[in-house]
C-alpha cells in the first residue's frame, strides 16, 4: 500500500504562523474534497484542548482539526509539553499526564518517544488523503537536533517532505531562511522542497528581488508570499506572546481586566469577550497596575497555580484586586484563578511544586487541595443564575470545597461546580471555554448591563474560510500538493 501524501510546515523561528498556515491549508484542501488530518509530533503550549478521546492536545491542533472538519484526537498531538517553570514542564503523552521533567532530562529522553509519535502519524494516515504536519520552533536550533522528534528528526523518520516558512513581519527573513539552509545537514536541506513568506505587509512586488535572492542562495523555489490577514486574530492563539491590550474601544460599556500570569493557561477562554463590541478587554502586563476603572477582573487559568499566585502578589495585583472588590467590582476566577481566590491552597504531595500550603486571596470561602488525578473532560452544564446552557472542558489538578461552594456557579449533571461569595460579586469555576457558549456569555454580560451581539462559533468559521481564501489566492496550492505526493511517488519508484 502506497504511503499517504504528507507535507510538513516548518519555520525559521517560533510564532512564525505555522499553526495558522496548517489550519488554513487544511480548510483549502477539505474544500477541494480531500480528507485532511493535522498532526504535530511535539508541541509546547499551556493553551490546551480536550480531544474527543478524552485527553489533552495543543489548542492549535484542535483548531486545525476544526478546519479539517474532524473531531480532535490525541493522535494529532501525541507529545505535549506544558511549561510549569523556566526549566521544567509537565509531559503529556497521547493526552495523558506522565509526569514533570526538567528540560535537560526531557532532551535526553525525547528520542524514546519517536516510535509512539510515528504510530500516531500512521494511525492518522490510514484514514486521510493527506496529512499536514506542523513543526515546532525551528530546525535551525541544531543544539536540540539530537533525538529530535519535532522537526527534521520526525521528517526523516517518517519520510515527509518539508516546506519552510519565514516570518517577514519580525524582520531579517532573507537571513533567517538562508541561515537555516547554512546550518542544516545536506540530507536535511534536500528534504526542504520550497519556502514561503508569511505575514507580509505592503506591496508584495517589492519583495521579488528578495525571493530571487533566497532561491539563488538556497536552491529552494518560492511557493508564495502570504500578506498579513487581520481575520487570523479571530482564531484562538497558541502562544501567550500573542496576548495584548486590545486597545481603547470607544463607547465600550464595560472594562474587563485580565492579569497576565507568568504561566497563564487556556487564555483563549477570553477570546469571545474580546470580540464583543461593548467590552474593552485589557490584558494587564507584569509591572502594571490593574486599571481602577475595571468593572470585572478575571483571573485566568494557570499551569502553576501556587507559583502564579506568588507572581500575582509580586506585581501587587493582590492589593489591586482587593481594592477593586471594595469599590464594588466583580471578580471571576477560571480554574487556577478560581483556586487562587480561596482561603488556602494545600499541596501535601508537591503536585504543583514544593509540598506545603499557601494562603489564597481569601475572596472565596473555599479550600483547594491539589491531587495527582487530573480531570480532563468535555463538559456540558447549566449556569445556575440564569438557567442558560453552557459547554466547555475541564483540565485541572485539585478539588475545592467550602461554604461558598453551596452557591455554585454551574450545575454539571448531578454535581455542582464553582462557588460564589454571599453578595455574588466574586465567583469561580473549573470550566474552561464557557464564554464560547453564546447563551451563557449573553447571560453573564447581561448581569453586567451589557448586551451581547456576537455569534462566536460563526465568527471562528468565517475566519477559517477567510484564511482558506487568502492562502488559496497567495500560495501555489497545486505545487504544495505535488510536494506532499512526492512521498507517495518516491516510495512507488522504490518499489
Amino acid at each position: 500500500m502506497a504511503p499517504t501524501p504528507a507535507l510538513m510546515i516548518q519555520a525559521t523561528g517560533s510564532n512564525a504562523g505555522k499553526s495558522t498556515l496548517v489550519a488554513g491549508l487544511a480548510r483549502v484542501l477539505v474544500r477541494r474534497g480531500l480528507s485532511v488530518a493535522p498532526f504535530k509530533p511535539q508541541n509546547m503550549s499551556n493553551n490546551a484542548a480536550i480531544a474527543v478521546d478524552g485527553g489533552e492536545i495543543g489548542r492549535a491542533q484542535a483548531v486545525q482539526a476544526r478546519a479539517a472538519r474532524l473531531p480532535p484526537s490525541v493522535h494529532m498531538n501525541p507529545v505535549l509539553l506544558k511549561p510549569e517553570t523556566d526549566t521544567g514542564a509537565q509531559v503529556i503523552v497521547r493526552g495523558q499526564r506522565v509526569g514533570t521533567l526538567r528540560a535537560k532530562d526531557f532532551l535526553g529522553r525525547k528520542a524514546e518517544l519517536l516510535p509512539l509519535v510515528l504510530e500516531s502519524f500512521a494511525h492518522l494516515s490510514r484514514s486521510a488523503d493527506i496529512v499536514l504536519v506542523e513543526g515546532a520552533g525551528s530546525p535551525a536550533e541544531i543544539n536540540l537536533r539530537a533525538g529530535d522528534i519535532a522537526n527534521m528528526g520526525f521528517a526523516i523518520a517518517a519520510d515527509v517532505p518539508v516546506v519552510l516558512a519565514g516570518d517577514i513581519d519580525r524582520g531579517g527573513v532573507i537571513a533567517s531562511l538562508v541561515g537555516t539552509h547554512a546550518v542544516l545537514e545536506p540530507a536535511e536541506r534536500a528534504r526542504i522542497h520550497g519556502f514561503l513568506i508569511n505575514k507580509f505587509r505592503g506591496e508584495a512586488k517589492l519583495f521579488d528581488a528578495g525571493l530571487e535572492a533566497i532561491t539563488r542562495m538556497t536552491g529552494w523555489p518560492s511557493l508564495g508570499v502570504v500578506p498579513w490577514l487581520p481575520q487570523a486574530a479571530w482564531l484562538p492563539a497558541e502562544d501567550a506572546l500573542d496576548l495584548a491590550h486590545t486597545g481603547p474601544r470607544d463607547g465600550a460599556a464595560r472594562v474587563i481586566a485580565v492579569p497576565m500570569l507568568a504561566r497563564i493557561a487556556n487564555f483563549d477562554d477570553l477570546d469571545p469577550l474580546g470580540m464583543e463590541p461593548d467590552v474593552e478587554l485589557i490584558f494587564v502586563r507584569p509591572g502594571q497596575p490593574i486599571p481602577a476603572n475595571a468593572d470585572v477582573v478575571i483571573l485566568p487559568g494557570s499551569k502553576s497555580t501556587i507559583g502564579d499566585l506568588a507572581f500575582l502578589r509580586a506585581q501587587g495585583w493582590d492589593i489591586d484586586i482587593k481594592a477593586h472588590v471594595r469599590r464594588g467590582g466583580h471578580v471571576l476566577g477560571l480554574c487556577g484563578g478560581y483556586q487562587m481566590l480561596g482561603r488556602v491552597i494545600a499541596d501535601p504531595d508537591g503536585i504543583d511544586g514544593a509540598a506545603g500550603s499557601v494562603d489564597g486571596l481569601g475572596l472565596l470561602d473555599i479550600t483547594t487541595t491539589m491531587q495527582g488525578d487530573k480531570s480532563t473532560t468535555l463538559t456540558s452544564g447549566m449556569h445556575c443564575a440564569s438557567g442558560t446552557p453552557v459547554q466547555g472542558y475541564e483540565i485541572h489538578l485539585g478539588r475545592s470545597e467550602g461554604p461558598d461552594c453551596a452557591r455554585p456557579m454551574l450545575q454539571i449533571g448531578e454535581r455542582h461546580d464553582g462557588a460564589s461569595s454571599p453578595d455574588g460579586r466574586v465567583q469561580g469555576t473549573y470550566l474552561h471555554g464557557l464564554f464560547s457558549s453564546d447563551a451563557f456569555r449573553a447571560a453573564w454580560l447581561k448581569g453586567l448591563g451589557v448586551s451581547s451581539v456576537l455569534a462566536y462559533e460563526a465568527r471562528v468559521e468565517s475566519a477559517l474560510d477567510a484564511l482558506a481564501d487568502h492562502l488559496a489566492a497567495h500560495l501555489d496550492i497545486d505545487a504544495l500538493l505535488a510536494i506532499a505526493r512526492r512521498r507517495q511517488n518516491a516510495n512507488a519508484t522504490t518499489a
